[in-house]
């Protein structure tokens, strides 16, 4: 059964991007192939990802489209969608409106018996979180303080920890998102 995960990276203070909506505070700081939250490992099991517009555009303005499988981008504006991959791969990219249960519904059609990845923001992720379909939160900390700029979660979760580590300078994470009546 497919998973809906939310991987993401935050600074100490709790933030996925700065004001400006950059990442370039998370960049300057090193992973190691095979560490705690290992992207290569994560990603070779997911089949189907959405994101937010805002996201969606950073991705596009910051080295292209790199996602091989298919991607919903949840946006109230018009945008366009890549030609292709970096990879020269024929991207597919869906946009969608409104609730977040039909694009789970098709997300997880598309994918198969592969995992689901929130790939950001925080706001999607919470609706995902309010419509009872967030199943884990993968959680990489890095050594950083920004004070402002968009927070990693902003909704209240009940969390399991299910698996901690390192990966170079980041503290990670794995939790199981709980729900009410269940353990």
């Amino acid at each position: 059964m497919s998973r809906l995960i939310y991987y993401v990276a935050s600074s100490l203070d709790g933030f996925i991007a700065d004001e400006h909506d950059s990442l370039d505070w998370l960049l300057s700081h090193a992973q190691e192939p095979g560490g705690g939250n290992d992207y290569d490992s994560f990603i070779a099991n997911i089949g189907a990802i959405a994101m937010g517009s805002t996201t969606y555009e950073w991705v596009l303005a910051n080295g292209g489209w790199s996602y091989e499988m298919p991607a919903w981008v949840l946006t109230t504006r018009d945008l366009a969608a890549p030609a292709s991959t970096a990879a020269d791969g024929t991207a597919d990219v869906r946009f969608a409106r409104g609730d977040v249960s039909a694009v789970y519904e098709a997300m997880r059609q598309a994918a198969g018996e592969k995992d689901l990845w929130v790939v950001g923001g925080g706001e999607l992720a919470g609706q995902f979180a309010d419509a009872g379909l967030l199943d884990e939160v993968h959680l990489s900390i890095a050594p950083v303080t920004l004070g402002r700029g968009r927070p990693l979660l902003p909704r209240r979760l009940d969390l399991e920890l299910i698996e901690q580590g390192t990966n170079g300078a980041f503290v990670t994470a794995r939790h199981r998102v709980r729900r009410a009546g269940k353990g």
